[in-house]
């Protein structure tokens, strides 16, 4: 029966000590760029308040493991389905409790809130508001004037949800295209939940647009993503000069985003390419004994699994034209040189980077010294 106990308890301690692993490692994790801190945000959440299934104090605990640095929980103006149940005609609730709830932690909680129209000019969210409840109007264009009244950053829903859109497109509207000229609308959803669309990219693109990717998680993150699984929210990257909110919004307004959604990096190619060259590098490179092989490793210091074809005139001794370099590791290539050089370079279509309709970013590595240096022990 002890024996029985003992591994009982060494089980206990194992699974804990996993769960531990899970939880340090789930956190979204890039790094800076020159002149800026990379933000994650995730500034479309739902709680009870509005339809989603949790109570804010989830809300906020999801977004602590995941390391989040910012979170809006967005509730719904108009589609209250809980308000027999939870009624608060207090709209501004939700955002309240979170905030009581993050305590003096470093998580940034922003109010927000969704409103809630039907096609056009559908749904959009309003964040880094002072109250949601004058917002609260029939009258659409009140809503989006008395947002913009409190300074808010607004930006457009999904516009590709097959609950609006059948065909998965994206209409844009005599009065979408005018809440966009009227400075009424700053950004759009490219990505949301487990879905994406190219026209917004290109939407994006066309009217100078912030690229915004949000979760809209109404259940439990863990179960929508996969986390646990090795899945990840989808989030916002904001390029910041620190980590206020008064920097966070100026950055949005800025249009200083890249949205990282299914291992995909997508957004503007002057801010995604300077996140690619932060996190991967050239640690290390030399000449295999006294052959014509450079081997040159690559570290990856960010959660991207990056998938890379080779642009270059030169060819790989251990790859094809496609190479893989996992998050958090280093990727050890052989290039074949002909000869010992002093200097050469690589370039890399990044294509699991989108920086506009079916364009992906390129990335150079050049690569000195490596013919004075000997490397023996290699993966080949």
């Amino acid at each position: 029966m002890r024996k029985i106990i003992c591994i009982l308890n060494l089980t206990f301690i194992i699974n804990l000590h996993g769960r531990n692993n899970i939880d340090l490692n789930r956190r979204i994790d890039f790094p800076n760029v020159k002149g800026f801190i990379t933000m994650v945000c995730d500034f479309h959440t739902h709680s009870v308040f509005s339809d989603g299934s949790v109570w804010p104090d989830i809300r906020i605990q999801e977004a602590q493991k995941d390391g989040l640095d910012a979170i809006a929980i967005t509730e719904h103006l108009e589609y209250q389905p809980y308000k027999d149940d939870i009624p608060h005609p207090d709209r501004n609730r939700s955002y309240d409790l979170a905030k009581k709830y993050s305590g003096d932690s470093d998580l940034l909680v922003i109010n927000g809130a969704e409103i809630t129209k039907s096609m056009p000019p559908g749904h959009s969210n309003a964040i880094f508001i002072n109250d949601a409840n004058p917002i609260f109007n029939e009258d659409y264009i009140k809503s989006f004037a008395e947002a913009k009244k409190q300074d808010a950053f607004i930006f457009w829903n999904h516009p590709f949800w097959i609950g609006q859109s059948k065909d998965g497109l994206i209409n844009l509207s005599k009065m979408n295209q005018d809440l966009i000229d009227k400075e009424m609308l700053h950004g759009i959803e490219v990505t949301n939940d487990l879905t994406y669309s190219d026209e917004a990219i290109q939407i994006a693109i066309d009217n100078n647009l912030t690229f915004i990717g949000t979760s809209d998680v109404h259940g439990l993150v863990d179960w929508q993503y996969k986390i646990p699984e090795g899945g990840h929210r989808p989030v916002t990257l904001v390029l910041s000069k620190n980590r206020t909110a008064k920097e966070l919004k100026k950055a949005l307004f800025a249009g200083r985003t890249i949205v990282w959604y299914n291992n995909l990096l997508i957004g503007l190619e002057k801010w995604v390419k300077p996140l690619i060259e932060s996190s991967m590098f050239v640690e290390s490179s030399g000449y295999y004994r006294k052959t014509h092989v450079a081997v040159v490793n690559i570290r990856n210091n960010s959660d991207a699994r990056f998938i890379l074809k080779n642009t270059s005139s030169l060819t790989f001794y251990t790859n094809s034209d496609l190479i893989e370099v996992q998050p958090h590791s280093i990727k050890q290539i052989g290039v074949k040189t002909g000869e010992k050089l002093s200097k050469f370079e690589l370039t890399f279509e990044v294509l699991n980077s989108v920086i506009g309709l079916k364009k992906h970013p390129e990335i150079k590595f050049i690569i000195k010294g490596a013919n004075n240096n000997t490397i023996q022990d290699v993966i080949f």
